[in-house]
């Protein structure tokens, strides 16, 4: 197994846990006190672009040398002449071809177009409690940068205020909350998306959000699966009285609370928590058409019901599962599939499966690009897609863009998003501590990682009058810290792509192909496609030399 560096002299940071592919940690904490690369681009933004110290030190770079398949081991290419997809009114002058004047804004659909400002989507953010704790960070900071974000399976099911009649919804304050969280900022760029798994499907979720939201405002997403595990979504919970709740609503629950020997042990402490569990989708199905059939009724019944976007998500299955979701979600004029491979993160999922089960990221992703290529050359129209799987870096995300290009129009991030609404909100309980508890803030005081830069919001995060110009001086009191600071994240993360892109002569992220890659190794080469880096544009470097 690789192991990655723990600690990045030339930017400053250092991983807390245990670094995986990302560049996170393969436990990332709420309460945290720093400093991975994320975590401080969350206060500093696009300052971690570049080494630290500047005009004491010189630095070199570490990382080249690949080894084995992974994202890390894609290069990316650059050109010294040209330049393509520059905006209307520019020219190819030099001062023109600045990376600032890069388009990065990208959009996905069918007939209704969802535009976003960075090519970027949240991981699924559902009934875990660190995803309702921080979700006003999250959604809000979601809303002003202009990415879709994605409020993921469960949400109504594990809601006590929530009230079902027959068996369907006709209240759910917190998805209520969740929706329109998002709406409030929301400015006509990303999008806010339900996901729907078997118990959301049985409960009405869908024909809640049609009734009290329309069509228009709600993208809903089908869910095959994800990259972390291959069964339904769970969480952990601490009350058995919860436990039991969540048993009456129908959903599985492990150990079983209503037994009275799980109850036994409970009271004396052997027990100390239950597993709640969703379940499998398709399983009375037996074949490909079978579930095709009912895919596309699915489908239609959600149109039938209104919404104008359908999405769907799907998991690090095998070969056979990610040709039938690219096939029928294009067939179905979807508006957009997103693939996530294994590699990614959770917040809940058996630590053993999230290790050995299911595809890797590049492997799938570049298997999606072959495959999407195969439809596309028998004359259909392949649905937009968005790749994830453990991506964190601006880096990464022109990878992934040009790997799976040109059908790849976002890529998606979870637990990398996730980071900033935990920081600020943990920012903001020092310095309103009377606050603390409903923002969730874990420090009693600033650490020194972040008192360097100062002891108020304008002080410590690079993006706060960003931010402030956006909202107005007045409605900064309402944006939460945690949304502050994912706004400084995502500028460093679109600042970036910028530059990576202007090095590649592209100054429209649409124009992104798989020519701005090349592999560092010849395993990279065979698994992704990708020519290795050497083999790249060498019979032209040889006619120069000829001619």
């Amino acid at each position: 197994m690789i192991q990655w560096p723990k600690a990045n002299d030339a930017l400053g940071t250092v991983n807390r846990g245990n670094p995986c592919e990302s560049g996170l940690c393969t436990l990332c904490r709420a309460d945290c006190k720093g400093k991975c690369e994320t975590w401080l681009s969350s206060i500093r933004g696009r300052k971690l672009l570049y080494p630290r110290d500047f005009g004491t030190i010189t630095a070199g770079s570490a990382n080249t040398t690949h080894i084995g398949v992974n994202y890390n081991s894609l290069r990316i290419q650059g050109y010294n002449y040209g330049a393509q997809g520059l905006a209307q009114g520019l020219s190819n002058d030099p001062d023109d071809c600045i990376f600032p004047n890069v388009k990065i804004e990208t959009e996905f659909g069918q007939t209704l177009k969802t535009n976003c400002r960075v090519p970027l989507l949240s991981g699924a953010l559902g009934s875990t409690f660190i995803a309702a704790k921080y979700w006003e960070s999250f959604a809000v900071g979601a809303a002003l940068v202009g990415f879709p974000i994605v409020v993921g399976e469960n949400v109504v099911g594990v809601d006590k205020e929530s009230i079902l009649k027959g068996g369907k919804i006709v209240n759910a304050p917190e998805l209520n909350r969740r929706i329109d969280t998002f709406l409030r900022y929301y400015d006509g760029y990303g999008a806010i998306i339900v996901q729907m798994n078997v118990e959301d499907t049985r409960n009405g979720v869908a024909e809640y959000i049609i009734n009290k939201y329309g069509g228009d405002k709600v993208i809903i997403e089908l869910k095959w699966g994800q990259g972390a595990k291959d069964i339904g979504g769970e969480i952990q919970v601490t009350s058995l009285e919860y436990a039991q709740f969540l048993k009456g609503r129908g959903y599985i629950v492990d150990p079983d609370p209503t037994l009275p020997e799980v109850q036994e042990a409970f009271k004396h402490g052997a027990i100390r928590s239950f597993a709640r569990h969703s379940r499998l989708g398709y399983t009375n199905l037996d074949s490909i058409d079978e579930v095709k059939a009912d895919f596309m009724n699915s489908v239609d019944y959600l149109r039938g019901l209104g919404f104008k976007r359908i999405t769907l998500k799907t998991g690090s299955y095998g070969m056979e599962a990610l040709a039938m979701a690219i096939k029928f979600a294009s067939e179905a004029k979807m508006d957009l599939l997103t693939i996530d491979g294994s590699g990614g993160g959770t917040g809940m999922s058996p630590w053993n499966m999230m290790e050995t089960w299911g595809v890797p990221s590049i492997y799938l992703h570049a298997k999606t690009h072959e495959y999407a290529g195969i439809l596309a050359e028998q004359g259909g129209k392949v649905v937009d897609l968005c790749l994830g799987g453990g991506l964190a870096r601006e880096d990464h995300i022109f990878k992934a863009l040009a790997l799976g290009a040109p059908f790849t129009k976002l890529a998606l991030m979870g637990r990398a998003v996730m980071i900033p609404g935990y920081l600020g909100a943990n920012v903001e309980g020092v310095i309103k501590p009377k606050e603390r508890q409903r923002l969730s803030g874990n420090w009693d005081e600033l650490p020194p990682n972040v008192a360097q830069y100062g002891n108020s919001a304008d002080e410590i995060f690079a993006g706060y009058y960003e931010v402030e110009k956006k909202v107005g001086k007045d409605e900064m009191k309402n944006i939460p810290y945690g949304a502050i600071a994912m706004y400084t994240l995502a500028d460093k993360l679109a600042a970036g792509l910028q530059q990576l892109l202007a090095g590649a002569r592209k100054f429209n992220v649409n124009e992104i192909t798989r020519d701005e890659l090349f592999s560092g190794n010849r395993e990279t080469e065979t698994v992704t496609g990708i020519p290795f880096l050497t083999d790249v544009m060498d019979d032209s470097a040889k006619r120069i030399l000829k001619g």
